[in-house]
C-alpha cells in the first residue's frame, strides 16, 4: 500500500465539526508524549505529516490526514498530561470520547502504549473503556527500542491479563519503534485488511450505469 499521498485535511475541535464521513477513518490515540505523531509520520513515511512536539499535550484538537484519497488517519489530542488546565482536560477528553463513540466510519482505534515504562492506570482505563463501548482496536506499544524483550514481553502480558477480565477475545497487539523504524510494515498490513472489504462493499452499493446517450 502506497501512503506518501498523505495530506493534512483539517482539525476538529470536537464531533460535530469533523469532516464528511464519506471515507473510513483509522485514529491514533495514548497518554501525551506516547509518540503518536511520530507513529503517524512513520506510517507514511514523511517526517513533517504530524508535527511531533517535545512539549507533551500539544496536540489539542482532533487532526484528519488523508490518505490516497480514499481513506484517513486521526491524530486524537492525548490523555493523562497534568500540566493542562482541568477545564481543558475534560474538553479534550469528552470530544475524544464523543469523537470515538459517535463516528461511523472509524474502522480502528490504535491505542498507543509506551512500553518504556509500567502500565499507567489511564491506558488500561481507556481500553477497558474501548471494550465496554464495543469499539474495535489494537493495541500498539511504541518505544520498543528502549525496552529488552524480556521487559516487552512482561509488559505485553500484563496488557493481555489485564484485558481477560473484560473481553473472551485477546486484543491485536503491534509494536513499533519510530526511531530504529520498526513496526511500520505490520500496521500498513492491518489497515490494507480493513480497507480491502470495505472497498469492496462500498462498490457493491454503486448503482449500476444508466444507458449513455451517445
Amino acid at each position: 500500500m502506497n501512503t506518501s499521498t498523505a495530506i493534512f485535511s483539517c482539525s476538529a475541535p470536537d464531533l460535530a465539526a469533523c469532516p464528511d464521513e464519506s471515507l473510513p477513518e483509522f485514529a491514533f490515540a495514548g497518554r501525551s508524549n506516547v509518540g503518536k505523531s511520530s507513529l503517524l509520520n512513520l506510517l507514511v513515511g514523511k517526517r513533517d505529516l504530524a508535527r511531533v512536539s517535545p512539549t507533551p499535550g500539544h496536540t489539542k484538537q482532533i487532526n484528519f490526514f488523508t490518505v490516497n484519497g480514499t481513506w484517513r488517519l486521526v491524530d486524537l489530542p492525548g490523555y493523562g498530561y497534568a500540566r493542562v488546565e482541568r477545564a481543558e482536560r475534560g474538553r479534550f477528553s469528552s470530544a475524544v470520547a464523543e469523537y470515538l463513540a459517535d463516528r461511523p466510519n472509524l474502522e480502528c482505534v490504535f491505542s498507543l502504549v509506551d512500553s518504556s515504562i509500567p502500565p499507567q492506570e489511564s491506558d488500561l482505563q481507556f481500553v477497558e473503556w474501548l471494550v465496554e463501548n464495543s469499539i474495535p482496536f489494537v493495541l500498539v506499544f511504541t518505544k520498543i527500542d528502549k525496552v529488552k524483550p524480556a521487559a516487552l514481553e512482561e509488559i505485553t502480558g500484563a496488557y493481555k491479563a489485564h484485558l481477560a477480565q473484560w473481553s473472551d477475545t485477546p486484543p491485536v497487539m503491534l509494536t513499533c519503534s519510530s526511531r530504529e523504524l520498526r513496526g511500520r510494515q505490520s500496521l500498513v498490513a492491518l489497515i490494507d485488511s480493513v480497507l480491502k472489504p470495505e472497498q469492496k462493499k462500498r462498490q457493491a452499493k454503486k448503482p449500476p450505469l444508466r444507458d449513455t446517450p451517445w
